[in-house]
């Protein structure tokens, strides 16, 4: 996969990601991008050490749905320390 298609399947996983947990989530569409790109990466890897698969084609299954659960995960543990930093 090249790195602009590898981009924009971060921005939308991200972007499904926000859709898909409760609540508001701050941040714009940058951070976005970014939550959605380390989300990716991380549902790649746990793919393949959990389940033996990697992110593969574009327009794979697996792939968007190992990058929407990855940015799921980088999400929630964005929440919990923006969270507490507005808290304190």
């Amino acid at each position: 996969m090249s790195f602009l298609a590898f981009l924009l399947l971060g921005l939308i996983a991200g972007a499904i990601a926000k859709l898909i947990l409760p609540g508001k989530q701050g941040g714009g569409w940058f951070i976005t991008l970014l939550l959605g790109v380390i989300g990716a990466l991380l549902g790649g890897w746990l793919g393949s050490v959990l389940f033996g698969v990697q992110l593969g084609e574009f327009w794979n299954l697996t792939t968007w749905l190992l990058a929407i659960g990855g940015s799921i995960i980088v999400l929630l543990i964005y929440g919990l320390i923006v969270g507490r930093r507005k808290a304190a």
